[in-house]
């Protein structure tokens, strides 16, 4: 009989394939449902009414998408504590398997986010909807990296400030950065006018699906140190 934590880690596993198989289901929609060469150099993008609506109405907007290209900026700090904190952790016990169970499974939520991140600039499902400046051609759009990147990243972060840090105050600080952050990017990147609506939606369901399986991988099996 399972455990009520092997219940909890089933359900987890069986919202991240759903929330996969949802991913896997739009990009299917976008090849084939009402695809026009709606885009710049005359790029074809599925469900070509409502991504088209959605731009007309949230055309490029400058001001947007350097916010979120600063916020997004920002966020990466976070990999890099984390990191700093992983290889501290690697120096003083000498062995990647005595490294805590939550770091190692970050690193491998990281290693995946990167792998579909370099899939999609190789695998072009959607081109965006402007040409940026300072670029000469349309660029690959879906899934929205900065989404998908800002849900991995601010979400695992979120959860793990509030594994590690013990003053309530500086975990409360910290975890309200993190939702501050994620809310401006992808709101950010709405509104920006520099992804289809669908490359959105797209980088919410695969970081959803990949977040989904972090949760019960990152489960302890031992004491940790706290970091405050």
């Amino acid at each position: 009989m399972e455990t009520g934590n092997g219940k909890k880690a089933t359900y987890q596993f069986v919202l991240a394939g759903m929330a996969f198989l949802l991913f896997v289901l739009l990009i299917i929609v976008l090849k084939l449902i009402d695809v026009a060469p709606i885009g710049p150099e005359g790029t074809s993008v599925g469900l070509s009414h409502m991504n088209g609506a959605f731009h007309t109405l949230f055309d490029y907007s400058t001001i947007w998408y350097m916010i979120s290209k600063v916020a997004g900026y920002l966020m990466f700090i976070i990999p890099v504590f984390f990191g700093l904190f992983g290889l501290l952790q690697l120096a003083a016990k000498k062995s990647i398997k005595k490294v805590d169970r939550p770091l190692l499974a970050l690193f491998g939520l990281y290693a995946a986010t990167a792998a579909v991140y370099v899939f999609f600039e190789k695998v072009i499902v959607n081109y965006r909807p402007v040409i940026l400046p300072g670029e000469e051609h349309v660029e690959a759009s879906f899934p929205s990296s900065h989404t998908m990147l800002a849900c991995v990243i601010l979400s695992s972060a979120f959860m793990l400030f509030g594994k590690y840090i013990h003053n309530e105050t500086v975990q409360a600080v910290l975890q309200i950065v993190c939702v501050v952050l994620l809310v401006v990017i992808v709101i950010g990147r709405l509104l920006s006018g520099v992804h289809w609506l669908t490359d959105i939606i797209g980088g919410i369901l695969i970081s959803m699906a990949m977040l989904a399986a972090f949760v019960p991988l990152s489960k302890r099996k031992r004491k940790y140190k706290k970091i405050s």
